[in-house]
Parts: structure tokens; C-alpha cells; sequence
């Protein structure tokens, strides 16, 4: 925003410093497409909250299709639930949504109750213990999105790595990262090839789709 002009014969005052704004809630955020579409979710005060702004998540459904009618999602890192409900609302056949803090997967069950969302199940606990329970070729789509604070933990990765064996050929991954670099590290070469790839201010993101096993009948 421009400041105003100073009148004449007064000084000018100096503009008042923002205060940084925090990036977790208390808070809310919008559904942005499908049945749900204008639906508010809670964001808790919750360090490393930080629940995928409007814009990312437009793209990203804008690349993964607007209709997600039959497909199987996971939400491995659900939090406030942006993701998973997002694709609830465009008509997913299912959805798992993994939460291991109790007080953020009981808001996540809340919600689901709340909007009527018959087609998911709320999950409280580790992210990749769940996945390994798993069956291989479980999901047609992964959504990884863990703390940024967790980047260098080696957490994105792992979850990267499951979510190779609960995908068939062609399936979609989507991973957020808070530099090229890691994204890059991440998503580069091996079992993934790099579908769509962006940046949104801080966030980098992208969709890998699984490449076939060497060996596999096409």
C-alpha cells in the first residue's frame, strides 16, 4: 500500500512496523473447491502448523484435476486437514487422514462430523508407522506435508520412500518444502519422476508421479 502525502506545514509521521504474523493458528482456512467449497476449518495454535495456503493448494488441484471421483487419498501429515478434506470435497472415494497429536486429530474428526464427510477416517498416530500397515498400492494419492522445521530430519524423505509403496505406477505424490534445494534432494531421480513443480513465496511444491518398477509389465 502507498502511504498517504504529508500536509503541509506537518511532518510526515513514520509508518508503524507490522507486527509478524505467526505461521500457525488460532485460525481458519477455506475449502476452496468441490461440494465443501467455502467450508471454514479451525486452525489450532499448534507449533509448526501450517496449513497450505489457498493459492498452493488451487494449483495443486488444478494439476492433480478437479474431479477426484474414485480415487483413494492419504493425508499423511493431516494437521489442520487442508489437504485431505480438499480432496474429500472434489469427490475422492476415500480418504485417510493421519494425525499424531491427539488434540489436532480430535479437531480432524470434529471437522469430518461437522461437514458431513462420510468418506474419511482420522487417524491418531505416527505417520509412517501407519503407512507401513499398509497395503502396497493402497492410494492413488499421497499428500506429504510435515513441519518445515522437521525438513532436515530426514522425515520427508521416509515419507517419500512409503509412500513409493502405497502408490501404483502413475501414482500422484504431493511434497512441500521450505527450499529448492531439499525439494530437489527429495523428488530428484529414483522411483519418482517430477510431475509439476512450483513456488509460492516460501513454499516450494510438487507433484511426483510414480514410475513403474524396472521389470514391471506395462
Amino acid at each position: 500500500m502507498f502511504g498517504r502525502t504529508a500536509m503541509p506545514g506537518k511532518p510526515s509521521s513514520a509508518p508503524k512496523p507490522r507486527s509478524p504474523q505467526p505461521n500457525h493458528g488460532p485460525g481458519e482456512v477455506r475449502i476452496i473447491g468441490g461440494r465443501l467449497k467455502r467450508s471454514k476449518l479451525v486452525v489450532a495454535h499448534h507449533p509448526g502448523l501450517r496449513p497450505t495456503p489457498d493459492r498452493v493448494r488451487e494449483t495443486l488441484f488444478n494439476w492433480l484435476g478437479q474431479d477426484l471421483a474414485g480415487l483413494r487419498c492419504l493425508d499423511l501429515f493431516a494437521g489442520s486437514g487442508a489437504l485431505g478434506l480438499e480432496a474429500a470435497s472434489r469427490g475422492a472415494a476415500w480418504v485417510d487422514l493421519v494425525e499424531r497429536d491427539a488434540r489436532l486429530a480430535k479437531a480432524l474428526t470434529e471437522a469430518c462430523t461437522r461437514l458431513g464427510v462420510a468418506a474419511a477416517r482420522v487417524h491418531a498416530q505416527d505417520a509412517l508407522q501407519f503407512a507401513a500397515r499398509c497395503a502396497r498400492g493402497s492410494y492413488d494419492i499421497v499428500f506429504i506435508d510435515p513441519p518445515f522445521a522437521l525438513a532436515d530430519s530426514g522425515l520427508h524423505a521416509a515419507a517419500l520412500a512409503a509412500a513409493s509403496r502405497l502408490l501404483p505406477a502413475g501414482g500422484m505424490a504431493y511434497i512441500e518444502a521450505p527450499d529448492a534445494r531439499q525439494l530437489a534432494a527429495w523428488t530428484d531421480g529414483g522411483a519418482w519422476s517430477v510431475y509439476r513443480r512450483d513456488r509460492a513465496g516460501q513454499v516450494h511444491y510438487a507433484v511426483l508421479q510414480r514410475k513403474a518398477e524396472a521389470g514391471a509389465a506395462e
